[in-house]
């Protein structure tokens, strides 16, 4: 979270509500941007003594496999998820936990490719059904093997509204699951749905034990156990500091490397920073980008990166307001400093794109779907004097905008700083709005959270390998879709391409959605960012992509020697 929202429909039982600071008077703000201009034009990476910028990032599929086991080791997380009850996995902290403690009927590989999980084949007799045959002998953490009870118990909880689940979106198009057999679960769609089997392999697909989940009752995903299949088990839960996974020496796949995986919770960046650095943690994805140099210059780690499927983007919220002008919308794009933000916000780790989606995501498209998916979208250089020009063209000089911002990372921090500096140079007021780290991710799951803001800095990450994941969002009425855009054309484009099973077919329908979205500018998009990982020297085997979401990573990380 976090920089970055869930992909669909996300809605935690408990949203925050951010603090309301004080507005700063105009004056000070135009000193503020001036000052912050200089910042991002100047920067050379981090401060002296740091190792300098990143000029030579490469992504790589994984890490050294282990050599051996370990006892265990110790894991940074930014912020303590309010509950590990799968329904609301939403975010990164969610997520980076849970996926090593349940797991789903499909599973999503750290080469971004789904491979059967749960179910040990998933068969589609016809458009609209999916047959799932479900592995034998697999135990939950109480003991009780998986049935067909467990699976249709599991995937209802994510149907039922009164859940209010973050991945109900993933379920619209389904009518009925069934027990068709002991070991295998059938599920009848409304209509072909080419986006549920792909989703199968995240939190939506998890499985948990239909009389573990009853025992706990509201307590589930707070207290006591999680009632899944995974390499770990939920142990000690300190709440505000840690959390404790030990191993599940039942499990039914290859047993974890090390005996226990300890979380540490550490919502301040430099103090993730160093417990990495001082050897108090081993490890951690969502890397400070302020320390990528660091901690690769430090000598007592590696710093690895991998394919993100993130972009960052400016999201817009309201369309009521000034950006409810296609023009303005471009003219903030067109003064940008794209670049200027990947060096100071990114940490040089990140690439300029003008397109919403990444070029990951289409993987599976051909080469004449890619030019036509990338091809002439509008520009991601700069061009202060066009931008100004329509400005006052669309009579919006002097404007005033809402833009929320964060020191949750400078990656929010500073795309804001960058926003708010390309408004004041083409004559709009661009005001930030400072939410606290542990309510940003309301800003996604509460309305009321967003009120009177009209942007603010977004890194989405794609939960399956598929454009498609993000470009839905701007359906009407989608969950992400904030600023309440709507257009009938589009709307039927996304019921085209996701009622097309054959990948190249879909994508080609995708790549008219990407430039229709993209011209609209609905969101602003700035980089393609890759996920970080910070592994200490004393451990190793960590995947290096996104995977790791909704991947059993820590089953894999052991000794490194």
């Amino acid at each position: 979270m976090t920089t970055s929202p869930p992909r669909t429909a996300r809605r935690p039982h408990r949203p925050h509500r951010p603090h309301r600071p004080h507005r700063r008077r105009a004056a000070v703000l135009t000193s503020a941007v001036l000052t912050a201009l200089a910042l991002l034009a100047a920067c050379s990476g981090p401060p002296k003594g740091d190792a300098g910028d990143l000029t030579d990032v490469h992504l790589s599929a994984a890490t050294p496999p282990a050599r051996g086991e370990i006892d265990s080791f110790s894991w940074a997380v930014y912020a303590e998820p309010p509950t590990l009850d799968y329904t609301v996995a939403f975010d990164y902290p969610q997520n980076t936990i849970l996926s090593n403690v349940c797991e789903s009927l499909m599973r999503w590989t750290p080469a971004l490719t789904t491979e059967p999980g749960l179910a040990q084949k998933a068969s589609n007799p016809d458009p609209t059904t999916w047959v799932y045959d479900l592995r034998p002998g697999v135990r939950f953490h109480d003991g009780k093997e998986m049935t067909a009870d467990d699976v249709v118990f599991s995937l209802g909880r994510q149907m039922n509204p009164d859940n209010a689940a973050a991945w109900a979106q993933v379920f619209q198009n389904v009518s009925a699951v069934t027990k068709s057999g002991p070991l295998q679960v059938t599920v009848t769609l409304k209509k072909p749905d080419s986006q549920f089997p792909q989703y199968m392999a995240t939190a939506a697909g998890v499985v948990a034990s239909k009389a573990g989940v009853e025992a706990a009752g509201e307590d589930y995903g707070t207290a006591g156990g999680l009632a899944c299949t995974g390499p770990f088990e939920l142990g000690t839960w300190n709440k505000g500091q840690s959390i404790e996974l030990t191993r599940f020496d039942g499990y039914w796949g290859t047993k974890a490397k090390s005996k226990k995986a300890v979380f540490r919770v550490l919502t301040d960046p430099s103090a993730r920073t160093n417990a990495m650095l001082s050897g108090e943690v081993d490890g951690g994805y969502l890397i400070p980008t302020e320390s990528y140099a660091r901690l690769r210059g430090s000598g007592t780690g590696t710093l690895h990166f991998g394919e993100g499927l993130s972009t960052v983007n400016v999201n817009v919220t309201n369309m009521e307001g000034p950006l409810g002008d296609v023009r303005v919308r471009r003219a903030l794009s067109l003064a940008l400093d794209r670049t200027g933000f990947v060096k100071a916000g990114l940490g040089g780790a990140g690439t300029v794109t003008n397109s919403l989606t990444t070029r990951a995501a289409w993987a599976a498209a051909p080469e004449r779907t890619l030019k036509t998916a990338f091809d002439s979208l509008p520009p991601s250089g700069q061009d202060i004097e066009k931008a100004k020009a329509l400005i006052q063209e669309a009579g919006a000089r002097g404007k005033t905008l809402t833009m929320a911002t964060s020191s949750i990372g400078q990656d929010v921090s500073l795309l804001a700083t960058a926003v708010q500096a390309a408004g004041t140079q083409i004559g709009l007021d661009v005001r930030l709005k400072t939410i606290a780290p542990n309510a940003f991710t309301a800003l996604f799951t509460d309305p009321r959270a967003r009120e009177g803001i009209d942007m603010f800095p977004l890194t989405y990450y794609d939960s399956i390998t598929d454009p498609l994941d993000l470009l839905a969002n701007f359906k009407t009425g989608a969950y992400m879709n904030f600023a309440g855009y709507s257009d009938p054309q589009y709307d039927q484009l996304v019921d085209q391409a996701t009622a097309v099973y054959p990948v190249e077919q879909r994508m080609d329908i995708e790549a008219k959605l990407q430039h229709q979205a993209s011209e609209q500018l609905l969101w602003i998009p700035v980089a393609e960012w890759p996920t970080a990982l910070f592994l200490g020297k004393r451990i190793t085997g960590a995947p290096t992509t996104i995977s790791y979401m909704h991947y059993p990573w820590a089953a894999d990380v052991g000794a490194a020697q």
